[in-house]
């Protein structure tokens, strides 16, 4: 009997805690076909301001899911633990959440993952810095950025990478700027604002690298002045979306498409036609793009479908008078993105860089004077310091060995020494390897079938001697 009874009684407790999980789960867990969002009801004073500065990060803001094609798509609100929250990204598999979040106000901002299955949360970086721009890499590691006020290369935000517990955290950029806005794309490369900030402040590129640090070039960048807001996405027909402006009018924000395979020379504007300004956008697997949008500056932003195809938009999916959607990603499952190899080894202190031919121009008119001029040296600047001038080899080539994880610029110099032009700034990681076609060739064209004549012999060593660098000239032959 009473074992009967017991039976019963456990039977009861089971039926019970399964229902109760049940409920649990069935109010707690997320809609797959919901859309999250940023929303803010703080004034945006400027409504396209540099996406490449924790300046978008003043504004209190909070992540929220609606499910759309209800009559009300009322907001589950995601972050009720939170004092402000922002930059929201979905894991491939559609069960997680990352996102940079400020747990009370003044607190510094840090990086953590919500499991959608259930809403709990759980804390990935613990530093004394702001952590933000987080992203998710293939195969349990996520990067995000980190201010650093204090660095001695000069850089304010770089891009660290991380275990998704959090450990093994490792630097991947080395130059003295920042990164913001990264995006991981289906060929596991990341896609990131850059800005150069020394020695004097440049214009917002788009750049692509491997997750190592390595291979960082140019992959877009507008007319001079022009500004970039919020990521880069990939959609399914090989186009890269985002939103552009220009800095004498920073309220009209311009939903941008450039295609995958040559960004520099594919460039459309999709919303020339609209009157009103677009703060953020994100494709769907139909091929129609969410975008936050709002027709005057006396508007709230609210979320839309648009159709890239006949460059119009739809009705408004939500809105709200009190809020204004910042942000938008859709909660599905998407195609993860390649694990691509790396070739950095820390035992090696240094990396090798070849250059097939310095003469080699993207455009001679922007060279002062008609005619190209004729390379005739070649400069290699520090930080704080020339690190050598050396004469390239006979076809215009040089190979370089230079100390790994420390920024150099390259200038390339007349017969009298003036500079005729100067690239961007560059780091190479432990034994990486790069090849570029010339200083400042078309980034679409590849190089001749040719042995160039610097690598048939020793690279040359940067930083050399300290009294070869006073004498300014280095002997290569």
């Amino acid at each position: 009997m009473n074992n009967h009874r017991s039976t019963i009684v456990f039977l009861f407790i089971m039926a019970t805690g399964i229902s109760s999980l049940f409920l649990t789960s069935c109010r707690e867990k997320l809609k797959e076909a919901s859309i999250v969002i940023t929303r803010t009801a703080g004034k945006i004073e400027n409504s396209n301001f540099s996406a490449a500065s924790s300046r978008k990060y003043i504004l209190r803001s909070e992540i929220v899911a609606i499910e759309p094609g209800k009559p009300d798509p009322s907001p589950k609100l995601l972050t009720s633990s939170f004092y402000s929250a922002r930059s929201p990204e979905i894991s491939s598999d559609g069960h997680f959440m990352i996102f940079a979040g400020q747990k009370n106000e003044g607190d510094t901002w840090q990086i953590w993952e919500t499991d959608l299955g259930n809403l709990k949360t759980r804390q990935l970086t613990k530093l004394k810095t702001d952590c933000t721009d987080p992203a998710y890499l293939p195969l349990g590691r996520f990067l995000f950025t980190s201010h650093s006020a204090t660095d001695s290369l000069k850089a304010n935000e770089s891009i660290f990478t991380s275990n998704i517990d959090g450990s093994d955290q490792k630097r991947i950029t080395y130059n003295p700027g920042m990164y913001v806005a990264s995006n991981v794309l289906r060929d596991g490369r990341i896609l990131t604002i850059g800005v150069q900030e020394f020695p004097e402040t440049g214009d917002q590129k788009f750049m692509v690298m491997r997750p190592d640090g390595t291979k960082s070039e140019l992959f877009y960048k507008g007319s001079e002045g022009s500004e970039l807001s919020g990521r880069g996405l990939e959609t399914d027909n090989g186009r890269i979306v985002f939103i552009e402006s220009v800095k004498s009018n920073p309220d009209k924000g311009n939903l941008i498409s450039v295609s995958y395979n040559r960004p520099m020379h594919s460039r459309l504007n999709l919303s020339s036609e609209i009157e009103g300004d677009f703060r953020a956008v994100c494709p769907q697997p139909s091929g129609k793009l969410l975008v936050s949008f709002r027709k005057t500056t006396n508007d709230r932003y609210a979320l839309y479908e648009f159709d890239p195809e006949n460059k119009s938009l739809g009705k408004p999916i939500y809105s709200n008078n009190e809020f204004d959607v910042l942000e938008v990603v859709d909660a599905v499952k998407h195609i993860r993105s390649r694990k691509l190899p790396s070739e950095v080894n820390a035992v090696i202190k240094t990396g090798l860089i070849m250059c097939q031919d310095v003469n080699v121009e993207d455009n001679p008119a922007k060279i002062s004077g008609v005619m190209l001029k004729k390379i005739s040296k070649v400069e290699i600047m520090g930080i704080d310091s020339s690190l050598g001038v050396f004469k390239p080899s006979g076809d215009g080539s040089f190979y370089l060995k230079v100390i790994a994880d420390k920024p150099f610029q390259i200038r390339t110099l007349d017969e009298m020494g003036n500079v005729i032009r100067k690239c961007d700034w560059i780091w190479l990681r432990p034994n990486e390897r790069r090849g570029c076609v010339g200083c400042h060739e078309d980034q679409d064209i590849v190089p001749d079938n040719r042995i160039p004549l610097a690598v048939r012999k020793a690279p040359v060593g940067i930083p050399v001697h300290i009294n070869k660098i006073k004498d300014k000239m280095i002997d290569t032959e």
